[in-house]
């Protein structure tokens, strides 16, 4: 089984003047490259967290210039989220990718980042593979294997449901993404509890974080939930920056491309959905519920208090999933309050 194949950035039949915004880039980006090679940087390979099925593994990471040797500086050192915007990445370029002794070869994408799929035969659990490009030392990277036996999977989103950022603020926004370490973030009362039970009650299901947030920004949110014992999954995020056809990406179109490309690429598996009702969980889920009712399980949302809805902009509509919405839905400020509510629908 191999995961569904993924919509490229431009056809040949597109016009040249829609591809603006991404030559501007790219030529930002190329002169950026120079000046760092110039310094003396190399190619490294910074891994994320990937998962798959027995036969096929979705490999995540970046490709980005440093000094040699510094993989694991910025996988696991506390720096402040301005320092993860500095980086420079590196496009088109070819990485190995070690699994059991086989090795494969994927190619970054025009922004660094690596998302592709390879065949594998792996038991489920946890695995590490093996990542590097030319000239760089080899780095190691978790990945889950969903167990063919697994009914039920976790998509939860990260602002204001896992870690509490008031996001949709643009100053508060800007402090919390550029400023601020993950040490100054405050996790949601609860949460981590939740997801341990659900894991723990449906043993080889996935989590997923599911996040409008750049992969600049990856290993600070791995630190973040490691530090306050969130159960470890694959984080799934975006590249900031334009596109063939806009400047800036659809943060609502990768949430619902990502979770379309869930359902296809597990067709055994129910999801429960956790967000919030500050931005729009609510809106989508209810939409992708409405698309793919025997796919979800349940909808959970953390109601955030006066003060964060407040930061947050305001509230989703109460009525947003509709009164003939057969996917049973939850509401609780905290995930003690949300473990409690799945418990009474036998999901817990």
């Amino acid at each position: 089984m191999t995961g569904p194949a993924m919509p490229s950035d431009h056809t040949e039949s597109e016009e040249p003047v829609t591809r603006l915004p991404a030559r501007l880039e790219d030529r930002f980006h190329r002169f950026r490259e120079k000046r760092a090679r110039r310094r003396g940087l190399t190619p490294i390979v910074i891994p994320y967290t990937g998962y798959g099925s027995t036969e096929w593994l979705r490999v995540l990471a970046r490709v980005l210039l440093a000094r040699p040797g510094t993989e694991d500086e910025i996988r696991y050192k506390k720096i402040r989220g301005w320092r993860s915007f500095t980086s420079v990445p590196v496009g088109d370029t070819a990485v190995h990718v070690g699994v059991d002794g086989v090795e494969h070869a994927v190619t970054a994408d025009r922004g660094g980042v690596i998302d592709d799929v390879i065949s594998v035969s792996l038991s489920p659990g946890w695995h590490t593979i093996t990542m590097r490009t030319e000239g760089s030392h080899p780095v190691e990277a978790p990945v889950f294997i969903v167990d063919p036996k697994a009914t039920i999977g976790l998509i939860s989103d990260v602002d204001d449901t896992v870690m509490v950022t008031a996001l949709p603020r643009p100053l508060l926004a800007a402090w919390n993404t550029f400023v601020l370490d993950e040490h100054a973030r405050t996790p949601v009362a609860g949460m981590a509890v939740l997801f341990e039970k659900l894991v723990r009650d449906h043993p080889g299901s996935p989590v997923v974080y599911l996040s409008t947030g750049a992969w600049n920004v990856a290993p600070t949110l791995t630190r973040f939930l490691s530090r306050h014992l969130y159960p470890p999954g694959p984080l799934l995020l975006t590249d900031w920056g334009p596109t063939h056809d806009r400047w800036f990406r659809s943060g609502r179109a990768h949430k619902e491309e990502s979770l379309r490309r869930l359902v296809e690429e597990f067709p055994d598996l129910r999801w429960i959905l956790v967000g919030d009702d500050g931005q729009h969980d609510e809106e989508l889920y209810a939409s992708f519920a409405a698309e793919h009712p025997q796919r979800v399980a349940a909808i959970a949302i953390r109601q955030l208090s006066g003060g964060e809805a407040v930061l947050a902009g305001g509230r989703s509509r109460p009525d947003v999933h509709g009164a003939d919405n057969p996917v049973p839905w939850v509401r609780a400020p905290d995930g003690a309050g949300l473990a409690d509510e799945l418990a009474r629908i036998d999901l817990l």
